[in-house]
């Protein structure tokens, strides 16, 4: 599929017309300059024609803003990824220094180029694009990106610039599964996210909250494929102060309720701490597989028992679902990343498992024969049958006479039984009593 980029200097609009052209407010939009960082995809179809979407940050030089250089970085990676760029400026403010050098850094690219002209919100606004065209970069197409206006024409020429789609069309995959990488700020999710796919996609430093948005990419590689999401660093509620952050904690949960393995970072250092407990009981609360992975093991003087002490801290923290794969690594390092990809991997294979019927009634039903249900108020209780639902996590139906009079600890025995009988290490299972 054909992929179009956006770029532009900071505050011109490029994520309100990528939230434009994919249909929906998946880039975070604020009147803040330099809100974008990372590169942020999405899908746009006009007049049966599909092609993919950059959004990019902001292209600055000399600036106070710390992430420049990281983001100068991911613009020129998106270019020359690119198959067209759609060069962003803006009527209000006229040509700057910024469009000047993006201009001549587009030039030197020779990919296709449209540029576009945004905040033309009135007709006496279209005398202040022409000055555009001493840019020598041809047509300049005036745009207003908050309302719609001009957009259609916009991409009538985008469609005409484009190359033909190559080979059969690549889609998005939404049967893949979607693993989320999640976390307080600071963990390393980005570093982990770099780490596994071997290139810089997202930008890293030292500071608490540099990735804003959602970030998902598509994760090929030693067999295994699945779109892989680095999220935002979630805080406290009373810690949350700017808007941006609030979007970006809102969009972190999202993207847990939207997938189906969550990787739930933290730090060696602090151990696991109530926030990290707020976000694995949101985890569990959506029905999701997890990973705990525990980051900067580096960093931690170690003894004889070290390892299996902080793993019975763990479990003694999340029980009673501690059913859970914990892996230690050190994402600076690159020690044991496979081992939370095959992890990550094997708990979406037992979330995603399909028991047959016959087999679940001929392992569990001697199980609850040898140990019924406790009789209640002198009624006894007999199960006779159980099947799969047809849901996307583990969820099993016990068909019985007296639903009603089966208690929590009879429960929690029907649920150890059918993790020792089938493997669902890392999935929390649901589990219904139905009357017969």
């Amino acid at each position: 599929m054909s992929l179009v980029a956006i770029v532009g200097r900071p505050n011109v609009g490029k994520s309100t017309l990528f939230n434009r052209l994919v249909g929906m407010r998946q880039a975070i939009v604020d009147e803040t300059a330099g809100v974008t960082r990372d590169r942020h995809y999405g899908k746009c179809e006009w007049c049966g024609r599909e092609f993919s979407v950059v959004d990019t940050g902001g292209y600055t030089s000399n600036s106070d803003d710390i992430f420049e250089e990281e983001i100068r970085k991911q613009v020129v990676l998106a270019v020359e990824e690119a198959d067209l760029v759609l060069f962003m400026v803006e009527a209000q403010t006229g040509i700057t220094d910024y469009d000047a050098e993006i201009a001549d850094m587009l030039r030197r690219s020779r990919k296709p180029i449209v540029l576009c002209c945004n905040k033309v919100d009135t007709g006496e606004k279209m005398y202040d694009t022409f000055q555009f065209y001493s840019l020598g970069l041809g047509e300049v197409w005036s745009i207003s990106a908050a309302n719609g206006g001009g957009t259609g024409d916009l991409l009538d020429e985008i469609c005409k610039q484009l190359p033909e789609d190559s080979g059969a069309d690549q889609d998005e995959h939404p049967e893949l599964p979607h693993i989320a990488i999640v976390g307080k700020p600071n963990v390393g999710k980005s570093s982990m996210t770099n780490a596994l796919l071997g290139k810089e996609r997202n930008i890293v430093t030292p500071l608490a909250g540099t990735t804003r948005d959602s970030i998902a990419t598509l994760y090929n590689k030693f067999g295994y494929e699945f779109m892989l999401v680095d999220t935002a660093g979630m805080r406290k509620k009373s810690k949350v102060h700017e808007d941006l952050e609030f979007y970006s904690v809102m969009r972190a949960i999202r993207a847990i309720e939207h997938s189906d393995v969550c990787i739930l970072m933290i730090d060696a250092q602090t151990g696991i701490e109530a926030q990290d407990m707020a976000i694995f009981n949101l985890i569990q609360k959506n029905r999701k597989g997890c990973v705990i992975v525990v980051n900067k093991w580096d960093a931690i003087e170690k003894e004889t028992n070290t390892m299996k002490e902080y793993i019975e801290g763990i479990k003694a923290r999340i029980a009673p679902f501690n059913d859970i794969p914990i892996v230690f690594t050190s994402v600076l390092n690159k020690q044991r990343i496979m081992n939370v990809l095959e992890e990550a991997m094997h708990v979406y294979g037992n979330f995603s498992q399909k028991i047959s019927t016959s087999r679940l009634n001929d392992e569990m039903l001697p199980e609850i024969e040898n140990y019924p249900p406790p009789a209640w108020k002198g009624k006894y209780i007999k199960i006779k049958y159980v099947t799969q639902l047809p849901t996307k996590f583990p969820c099993f139906a016990f068909f019985c006479n007296l639903p009603q009079y089966i208690r929590d600890p009879y429960k929690r025995f029907i649920e150890n039984r059918l993790r020792e009988k089938f493997d669902f290490k890392g999935c929390p299972i649901q589990i219904y009593f139905r009357q017969k």
